[in-house]
C-alpha cells in the first residue's frame, strides 16, 4: 500500500515551516473566514498565498479550514471566499456546514473540498451524499471505532479519501460540537470562540451553604472533570492504514513550532517505520499535554478517561537553531537554561541526541553564565548532526521544597 498521507497543523508561518522540515505531507492552516480557531491563527489571503507557495516548493499540500457553522450574510461571502482560496493555490478547503459545501463547490468547482469531523460523519450513507455534492474527502467523526471504519471504507467509491484524526487534543462534546462556552461566557465554539471551559477546575457547592466550595478530587489530585484526555495513536497507524484511513491528522494549529516539529517528527518516522515505537512515544512525552488515549479507535472509552489534573510538562523548548559552524551554533533562546546542563536536540535527521551546555557565549561573544532572556540570541557548542532549523528541549528540573 502506499503510505498515508501526514497532515499537520500551522497557525504560524513559522509552524508551518516547522511542519515542512520535519515532514509533513501537508499542512492545514485557517483564513480569514469561518476558521474555528482565534483570529491570531488565521491567515489573510497574502499570507495564503505565500503560504501555499512555500508549500508546493517542497512538493506539499495546503488545506484551509472553513468549518464553522455558517449563517445566512455570509453564503454570499463563501462564493468569493472559494474563488479567492482558488487564486491563492490552496489544494483544499475543510467544511463542516452543508451549506458551506454546496456553495463552495457550486462557486469554485476546481476547489477541492474535504468534510471536517464536525460534521460527524460515520457512515457510508453519509460519506456517499458528501461525495456527490462535491466532497473529495470525508474527515472521519473520532467517535468511530477502527472495524466501524474499515466498514465504511468498503462501501464508498475508491475516489472517496477518508482522514482521521491521530494525535492532539479531544473534545468531550460529540466531535467538537459543544455550547458550554456558548452556556457560561457568550463565546460559540462552534463560531471559533471557544473558552475551553471544559479545562476549568470546579468545585461543589451544597444549596444551602453557598459560600462552602468543596473541591472534586481524584486520588487527591485536582481535577477537570469535562476535560477529556489527548490523543495518541502512534501504535495504531498501521491498523488505521488497513481500514481504509489514507489521510492521518494532527491536531494543534494553537501550539508552537515546537509541539509541530516534534509531533510531526516522531509520527514520520512512525510511518516510514524508522524508529523503535518506544523512542516515539518518549518524544511525544516531551511536549504539553494531558494524559493520553487512543479514543474511541480501539472501543468504548475506558472509565477513566476524563483528565485527572494538569497538563503534563516534563521538557521546555529551550531554544531554536539559527546558523551552525564548526559545531558552534547560534540559537535563539527561548527557556532558561545555563552552563553544565544537558539539552536535548529535536532534529528530522537525531532523535534525543544529547547537547552538554559546556559554554554560553552572548551575541558579541561574550561569555555567559545563563540563558535567561527570552529571544536573546546566544553561542553554544552543538553535535555535528545540528542543522539550522533543529530545536532544543530541556528535561524540567523538579520543583524545590522548602
Amino acid at each position: 500500500m502506499n503510505k498515508p498521507e501526514l497532515l499537520a497543523p500551522a497557525g504560524s508561518f513559522a509552524s508551518l515551516q516547522a511542519a515542512i522540515r520535519y515532514g509533513a505531507d501537508a499542512i492545514y492552516v485557517g483564513g480569514s473566514l469561518l476558521q474555528l480557531r482565534a483570529k491570531s491563527a488565521a491567515f489573510s489571503l497574502e499570507e495564503l498565498a505565500k503560504a501555499a507557495s512555500y508549500a508546493h516548493q517542497y512538493g506539499k499540500k495546503l488545506y484551509v479550514t472553513v468549518n464553522a457553522l455558517a449563517k445566512c450574510d455570509e453564503i454570499d461571502l463563501l462564493k468569493i471566499y472559494a474563488n479567492d482560496l482558488h487564486a491563492c493555490g490552496v489544494d483544499a478547503a475543510i467544511v463542516s456546514d452543508l451549506g458551506v459545501l454546496v456553495t463552495m463547490h457550486e462557486a469554485c468547482p476546481a476547489l477541492e473540498l474535504h468534510v471536517s469531523t464536525q460534521a460527524s460523519c460515520q457512515n457510508h450513507a453519509a460519506a456517499l451524499t458528501y461525495y456527490r455534492l462535491g466532497a473529495k474527502r470525508i474527515v472521519l467523526a473520532r467517535e468511530m471505532t477502527i472495524e466501524e471504519i474499515r466498514k465504511l471504507s468498503k462501501q464508498i467509491p475508491e475516489d472517496l479519501e477518508l482522514e482521521a484524526f491521530v494525535h492532539g487534543a479531544m473534545c468531550m462534546a460529540v466531535s467538537g460540537r459543544c455550547i458550554l462556552s456558548s452556556a457560561l461566557l457568550g463565546r460559540s465554539g462552534n463560531r471559533g470562540e471557544c473558552a475551553q471551559p471544559c479545562r476549568w477546575q470546579y468545585h461543589l457547592v451544597e444549596e444551602t451553604r453557598p459560600n462552602h466550595f468543596l473541591p472534586i478530587e481524584q486520588e487527591g489530585q485536582t481535577t477537570a472533570i469535562l476535560s477529556s484526555r489527548d490523543l495518541n495513536c502512534i501504535e495504531l497507524l498501521d491498523e488505521l492504514q488497513d481500514a481504509g484511513v489514507s489521510s492521518l491528522k494532527i491536531e494543534g494549529r494553537m501550539k508552537t513550532e515546537y509541539y509541530t516539529a516534534v509531533t510531526v517528527n516522531a509520527y514520520r518516522h512512525a510511518i516510514d517505520h524508522t524508529a523503535p515505537t518506544e523512542l516515539l512515544q518518549h518524544e511525544l512525552e516531551t511536549i504539553s499535554h494531558r494524559p493520553y488515549t487512543t479514543g474511541f479507535y480501539c472501543g468504548e472509552l475506558p472509565e477513566d478517561h476524563a483528565n485527572r489534573g494538569t497538563y503534563l510538562q516534563t521538557y521546555r523548548f529551550c531554544g531554536v537553531i539559527l546558523s551552525v559552524q564548526d559545531n558552534t551554533a547560534l540559537i535563539e533562546q527561548r527557556n532558561r537554561f545555563e552552563v553544565g546542563d544537558s539539552l536535548e536536540l529535536v532534529s528530522p535527521f537525531a532523535l534525543s541526541e544529547k547537547i552538554t551546555i559546556d559554554w554560553i557565549r552572548n551575541e558579541e561573544g561574550n561569555p555567559v553564565s545563563v540563558a535567561n532572556k527570552v529571544r536573546q540570541k546566544i553561542w553554544i557548542p552543538v553535535s555535528s548532526s545540528t542543522q539550522p532549523g533543529d530545536f532544543l528541549r530541556i528535561a524540567a528540573k523538579p520543583e524545590k521544597k522548602d
